[in-house]
């Protein structure tokens, strides 16, 4: 009971803000939908991705009229992921709501980064020779790593959040640059949910961890 009535006050919050800050219809669904997802991300609340698959959807037209070709693109990688991650969350729970939180392994880190430095050089290239896109490297470059930390939150690994931080800041930057202030402003609200989600996905690997060394312990032979 507590948990719905959670959901439904941070349902009209954020319904708030996506009227506040938005002027057209498929703006304020976008923008209410990308809130309650990321929100419910960050909870570990499987309806994320029924609802992030709306948000992707006006994304990708509201990208399309702002010629911001590269996160355009993106919307369509993302809706493959979020069903991959829709998939992913709800196998191998060991009894739990969804699927527990990973680490990322080093090997895993290093050839994500090398993909997404060389992806983000040839797509910022294909957009500025073939499309009137405004900022193209810039655009490409936080498609990219948008798309590695999406990859990391469909896969339940705790390093996707640092990564998305890292995305928020750059596309505050960025929208604010081409005066999309409230789109500015709304990864403001999903940097600080993001850092939010950091946190409460550590807590709970780290209760899970120490939970299962107790029990390696209790369960070791005795000499």
């Amino acid at each position: 009971m507590k948990k719905g009535w959670t959901l439904l006050i941070a349902s009209v919050w954020m319904a708030a803000i996506a009227v506040y800050t938005s002027s057209t219809t498929l703006e304020v669904v976008a923008t209410a939908t990308g809130l309650l997802s990321v929100w419910l991300t960050a909870r570990e609340n499987i309806w994320a991705w029924p609802v992030g698959l709306v948000n992707v959807g006006c994304f990708f037209f509201m990208f399309e009229e702002a010629k911001l070709y590269a996160d355009m693109t993106l919307q369509i990688f993302f809706f493959i992921l979020s069903v991959y991650g829709w998939a992913v969350w709800l196998m191998k729970r060991e009894g739990a709501d969804v699927r527990p939180t990973r680490r990322i392994k080093m090997g895993t880190a290093v050839w994500l980064g090398a993909l997404a430095v060389v992806l983000s050089a040839v797509w910022g290239y294909v957009l500025e020779t073939y499309t009137d896109a405004s900022i193209p490297y810039a655009d490409a470059f936080i498609a990219t790593f948008s798309l590695v930390a999406q990859y990391l939150l469909s896969s339940k690994v705790l390093e996707n959040w640092i990564c998305w931080v890292a995305v928020d800041v750059m596309s505050i930057a960025m929208y604010a640059y081409k005066e999309l202030y409230a789109l500015s402003f709304l990864y403001v609200i999903f940097l600080l949910i993001a850092a939010s989600g950091y946190v409460s996905w550590r807590r709970e690997l780290r209760q899970r961890e120490r939970g299962l060394t107790v029990w390696q312990a209790e369960s070791a032979p005795r000499v």
